[in-house]
């Protein structure tokens, strides 16, 4: 600010352009470093020679030290003070560690293609895939799912003991096995094992194309979630699993059983996911075959008045026809003696 109005630029017209007042400005001339500032630089100073003390006390106990060197501040104060001190790597000896390797999610591999709208107009368009794991007795098992959204079907999964990229490229082979898609949208989260090159390698061959949500958001795969939450609720939670087979028997008895061909869903109808597959690839496959059909091509004018001519003429040389009615009354049969009489144009029809 100062270079500028050396340079001639007044004072108003840059604070009008950094879109701040110039009263502030002012005052901030007068007392560039305020008396809050100036007592928060001295309160961190003490803290920091209360911590070198004794590393094991906490922003409470500094507090209490402050306190009684002389200091006016409250815990809280001391601890938006002691925040600052975090930042620079000053803790508590026994300050509990994030757990994880503390390193930050890879970029995208992908941009996000479905943006939260879980719908597909024909089957095959679009896969959700994730990865869950479940506690056992002699460890934990994990299993990663890709479903269809168009019949939430899960068309492909892979259960092993070990969360790796062998585990998803699995699943995603499996699904392509048994579907044989064809530009069908893949998408997942920014886990590693979704962003590995196996992975991506496999879709690529496949002619699929790839799809990540957000770091952190559920939300981006919720359709997938809401799958795991009904796992979790009518296999996980019912008992305690003693080894992993008992766990691995279990998963795919409930998808293939129960998931697949018992549990109805609203969504569809109160159609299972195999009856909905069934029901509506049944109608577009007759739909398909009415299109492919041919019509029955039409008859010339002058062939149907050469029918029509030939069919009166059969029709008055016919002779009339007598009929024997009888009765199961024990009365007399009747004789009615009558001429058929059809209209020339049904015959046309009929030829």
């Amino acid at each position: 600010m100062s270079e500028l109005a050396a340079d001639g630029i007044p004072v108003a017209v840059t604070c009008r352009v950094l879109k701040f007042a110039k009263q502030p400005y002012y005052r901030w001339l007068q007392d560039p470093v305020s008396r809050r500032d100036w007592d928060d630089a001295h309160l961190i100073n003490a803290a920091i020679d209360v911590h070198a003390d004794d590393p094991a006390f906490g922003y409470r106990l500094i507090a209490d030290e402050l306190a009684e060197a002389g200091f006016t501040a409250s815990e809280r104060r001391v601890w938006r003070v002691w925040r600052v001190c975090s930042e620079n790597e000053i803790f508590s000896a026994f300050v509990r560690k994030r757990r994880g390797k503390g390193r930050l999610v890879g970029p995208p591999v992908r941009d996000d293609l479905v943006r939260r709208e879980f719908t597909a107009a024909g089957p095959d368009r679009l896969w959700l895939t994730d990865i869950s794991e479940h506690p056992t007795g002699e460890g934990k098992v994990y299993l990663c799912a890709v479903k269809d959204v168009w019949s939430n079907r899960i068309v492909g999964y892979s259960i092993n003991e070990r969360m790796t990229s062998e585990l998803a490229v699995s699943a995603l082979r499996r699904a392509i096995q048994r579907r044989s898609p064809n530009g069908t949208t893949v998408h997942s989260d920014r886990g590693s094992q979704f962003r590995s090159r196996r992975f991506q390698a496999e879709l690529d061959r496949s002619g699929l194309v790839g799809s990540t949500g957000r770091v952190g958001a559920a939300g981006d795969n919720a359709a997938m979630e809401s799958f795991f939450a009904l796992l979790q609720k009518n296999v996980l939670n019912r008992r305690r699993w003693t080894t992993r087979d008992d766990l691995r028997h279990a998963i795919v008895t409930w998808i293939e059983r129960t998931y697949h061909r018992r549990r109805r869903q609203r969504i569809l109808g109160k159609l299972t996911p195999v009856e909905f597959e069934a029901i509506m690839t049944t109608q577009a496959a007759s739909a398909a075959q009415q299109e492919e059909s041919p019509r029955p091509s039409a008859v010339p004018s002058y062939r149907r008045r050469a029918r029509y001519s030939a069919s009166k003429q059969q029709l008055d040389a016919a002779p009339k026809t007598t009929t024997r009615i009888s009765s199961r009354t024990g009365y007399p049969a009747l004789r009615v003696s009558c001429s058929l009489r059809l209209h020339p144009s049904s015959l046309l029809s009929l030829a």
